[in-house]
């Protein structure tokens, strides 16, 4: 319980009034005696109506609350929580309520002043907008009621427990089978390259079209119905998709409002959804953790929830990446040959030991390294150098993309490509790299 304004300004009035009569005092200025009478008639008057308004405060019913919150939250969203309050009141009340969000939150339109009418409920919301990714609880509610004479404000909690799970940026993901597959690949910025070869698995016959190769004909089928029939052709299924996910030390470097980490998860899921809709089967394992996970490789659209709920709460750990007991875990686990993902971010001082790990990846599987590369390291490039930090500042990151660049060709020389790519870019880049293999049937 704590004085409202009100009260406050009462006693600051009665107090500046005591400085005056005693300063009037002081000055030997004769007043009245019946104002000092009336000083102390007012001052214990405001004392006595405080302590029964506190007493009264104290009686007044508790307001009850609901809290209707998403099982759910993209990261980065602003997303709405409702919140209803029934209750006793016999007169119009103005409250305060905050609800206490959980740490690693941001939050908009709280604290809220709201009117209780009486025989009414209130329902108003506020927004959050999950910054890290997890399970987060909803503790309690926090209400501020005025006293019956408004020279208290009494504070209650009510417990409300509630909890969400904060999902990578999943939101896009589901909003994508709104719209065509190739209309919403050229909005992310996706270039689909055109196909080299007619594919590794046979379609379907038909008839014979302007643009058709000679190779495509089936000369039985042609001769069977006297007119030409083609073999048509599409890119091959049931292949497999693993990521190897570096969640280590180098992973948790910060461009805007997430770590390498999220974008790493979230370029991961959006190649995910587009495998899956091509018929494939995806899985993923991560390395460099306080745990490691792995789900093996399987097909459905059911299987991107399967993924959303094992990364949605992992993070990043200051633990150095050891590329070789990764290799060993995935060869031990993966039999059948797929390609592998590894995402990370490759380092100048990385040396053979990554070149050998994989290298024996690259014997049984098909391997691409997807290698984010720090966005303040374009912009230092870029920025024009006018004073001494500044070329401190440009000749570092030049040295550092050049170490960088002769590692990717070196692991390039050996048969390993390479994606370096921003963090924003990395999904749309991923995208397009598996299209591409896809469509040359190099998978």
């Amino acid at each position: 319980m704590k004085p409202s304004r009100t009260l406050l300004v009462l006693l600051g009035a009665l107090l500046a009034l005591a400085i005056l009569l005693g300063t009037l005092h002081a000055l030997a200025i004769k007043l009245p005696q019946t104002l000092a009478l009336i000083w102390w008639g007012a001052l214990c008057a405001l004392l006595l109506a405080a302590v029964a308004d506190a007493l009264w405060l104290r009686r007044l019913p508790i307001p009850r609350a609901e809290r209707l919150l998403p099982g759910n939250l993209p990261l980065g969203r602003w997303s709405e929580v409702r919140l209803s309050l029934h209750h006793d009141f016999s007169q119009p009340t103005v409250i305060e309520v905050f609800d206490h969000v959980p740490d690693g939150m941001a939050l908009e339109y709280l604290p809220q002043r709201v009117e209780l009418r009486p025989g009414e409920r209130t329902d108003f919301g506020y927004r959050v907008r999950p910054l890290a990714r997890g399970h987060f609880h909803f503790p309690r509610c926090e209400l501020l009621l005025p006293s019956p004479l408004r020279l208290w404000h009494g504070r209650r909690y009510l417990e409300l427990p509630g909890e969400t799970r904060v999902y990578p940026d999943f939101a896009r993901l589901y909003g994508a089978q709104l719209m065509a597959v190739d209309d919403w690949l050229s909005q992310l910025g996706v270039r689909q390259r055109p196909r080299r070869g007619l594919g590794l698995e046979f379609h379907q016959l038909r008839e014979f079209r302007d643009g058709d190769s000679l190779r495509q004909i089936d000369w039985k089928a042609t001769a069977r119905k006297r007119m030409p029939i083609a073999r048509e052709y599409q890119d091959e299924r049931d292949q497999q998709i693993v990521f190897l996910i570096d969640c280590g030390r180098r992973m948790r470097s910060q461009d805007g409002e997430l770590a390498h980490f999220d974008h790493a998860l979230n370029a991961c899921l959006l190649l995910s959804y587009v495998a899956l809709r091509q018929g494939d089967a995806v899985g993923l394992a991560t390395f460099a953790g306080v745990q490691d996970r792995y789900l093996a490789p399987v097909k459905g659209p059911a299987q991107l929830n399967v993924l959303l709920n094992a990364v949605y709460d992992l993070q990043s750990t200051r633990l150095p990446a050891d590329f070789s007991a990764a290799v060993d875990k995935l060869l031990a686990r993966q039999r059948r040959r797929a390609l592998v993902v590894l995402v990370t971010n490759l380092r100048d001082e990385d040396d053979e030991e990554l070149l050998n790990a994989v290298k024996r990846l690259g014997r049984q599987h098909r391997v691409l390294i997807a290698s984010l590369r720090e966005e303040v390291l374009d912009s230092l490039r870029q920025t024009p150098v006018q004073h001494y930090e500044q070329a401190l500042d440009y000749c570092g990151a030049v040295d550092y993309l050049n170490a960088r660049a002769s590692l990717h060709e070196r692991l390039t020389a050996h048969g390993m490509p390479v994606l370096d790519a921003r963090p924003s870019q990395l999904g749309p880049e991923l995208v397009s790299r598996y299209l591409a293999w896809k469509k040359a049937g190099v998978l």
